[in-house]
Order: structure tokens, then C-alpha cells, then sequence
């Protein structure tokens, strides 16, 4: 085992966290720019699939609760950094590591094919959202909060930068937005692009919930939704 990997081992036993330069948001080089440079191959992207949708479910859109993120419509480039990163320990996930590794899906073709096919599936038209209504106060402080802190990053509307790796946050689960929010606040998530960290270190919990109840409510363009949230997906049938 390399030693990139024993780190990830022991971090994932142990809980450490790390500010190490050699763990930066943005590394050059890596199996994340040879997976970007290739031509993705759907039809074995669908087949790759199939070892994610245990999780994220055949849909793309994953749960509610919290426990695992919607993957459907996200940046093709978002999820190659962070297959990336899950492969080469620079994101702690225990849960995800085994079935991220090449034995279990292949090496930078599968990750390009993965994520191409992912990144074309309709997103779920009833993703989980916080508790405040538009219109409540907590609604309209957690929208100041996104355009004071996070529009200059993920957009207006949510939409994120494939250019850039910053995630698509629009109709994204507002538990699983919660407990990454705050791990990239308190410095438990080793792969947090560092600008992020910077602005929201202030944060309370507070504002932390009301900004991602905001970001949890913001519309998803109807061209990217499924049709209904009974939708299933057809290669899997």
C-alpha cells in the first residue's frame, strides 16, 4: 500500500485532520486531470454506474436524510475531483472508499465514463429541503448570507463552475449541505478549497442553517429536473 494510502487509512480509524500542502484543494497532475483530458464512453459509464447506485440509487438522486448526496446533473469535472481525492486520500470517506478504488470500478476511463453518465441524469424534483418557507425571516437571512458569501463561487442560483471544480449546491440535499458545511467550517473535511474555509469560518450554527435552508430552496431549472419524483430510470428497468 502507497503511502498516500496508508494516510487515508488512518486518518478515516483516527479522525485526524490535516493542513498539509501536499493535500491542497487543487493539486496539479493526478489521476483527476488524466480522467479529465479523456473521452467518456457512456455506455460503460452506465455499467460503472451500477456500483454507485447502491447508494445514490439507479436515479442519481440519493437520500434525503442526509446520509448520501444527490449525484444526478453535478459537474462531470466536480465528481472527477472528488473520486479523485476519495482515491488518492485527500478526502476522508470510509464509507465510499472501498467502492471508489480501481478493483472496484476501474482506473481514469471509468472515472471519466462514471461521471459523464451521472452528470446527464435528471435531478430530482423533491430534493430535501430545511424547515423555513420563503418569506419567513430565517429564509430571507439565509439568502443575505448566500449573496454577501457564497454567490462569487456557486452563482446566483446555486449552479457552480465546472471550470472552476465548484460544485452545483442547487437541488442538492439540505442535510447532507449541513454536515459538509460544517466540517468545512471546523476544518474536518481535508479537501475544503481553502477560500471556503476562510469565509465561513464565522459562521454560527445559526447562519449556517439558514443559509443552506436558502441554497435547499433555490428552483432547478425545469430542463434538468425529472418529469416527476416517481421517475425512475430506464437503464436500470
Amino acid at each position: 500500500m502507497n503511502s498516500r494510502l496508508i494516510l487515508a487509512t488512518i486518518t478515516s480509524v483516527i479522525g485526524l485532520t490535516f493542513s498539509t500542502a501536499s493535500l491542497a484543494w487543487l493539486e496539479g497532475g493526478g489521476e483527476r486531470e488524466e480522467a479529465m483530458d479523456l473521452k467518456p464512453d457512456l455506455e460503460n459509464g452506465m455499467d460503472v454506474y451500477e456500483v454507485c447506485s447502491g447508494c445514490h440509487l439507479p436515479e442519481g438522486w440519493g437520500k434525503d436524510d442526509g446520509t448520501f448526496p444527490q449525484l444526478a446533473g453535478q459537474h462531470a469535472a466536480v465528481l472527477i475531483k472528488q473520486l479523485a481525492d476519495i482515491r488518492e486520500g485527500n478526502r476522508d470517506n470510509p464509507t465510499m472508499y472501498p467502492f471508489a478504488l480501481p478493483r472496484a470500478i476501474g482506473g481514469a476511463q471509468a472515472l471519466a465514463d462514471v461521471v459523464a453518465y451521472t452528470q446527464k441524469l435528471p435531478m430530482t424534483p423533491v430534493n430535501g429541503k430545511g424547515e423555513w418557507a420563503k418569506g419567513t425571516p430565517e429564509f430571507e437571512q439565509g439568502k443575505k448570507l448566500y449573496k454577501v458569501n457564497c454567490v462569487e463561487c456557486h452563482g446566483e442560483n446555486g449552479e457552480g463552475s465546472a471550470e472552476k471544480f465548484y460544485p452545483k449546491i442547487q437541488g442538492q440535499h439540505y442535510k447532507y449541505m449541513m454536515r459538509q458545511f460544517e466540517w468545512i467550517r471546523d476544518g474536518k473535511r481535508r479537501n475544503a478549497n481553502p477560500d471556503m474555509v476562510k469565509q465561513i469560518k464565522g459562521f454560527s450554527n445559526k447562519d449556517m442553517q439558514m443559509v443552506i435552508n436558502y441554497v435547499s430552496r433555490i428552483p432547478v431549472p425545469k430542463k434538468d429536473l425529472a418529469p416527476s419524483a416517481d421517475w425512475t430510470n430506464p437503464d436500470f428497468d
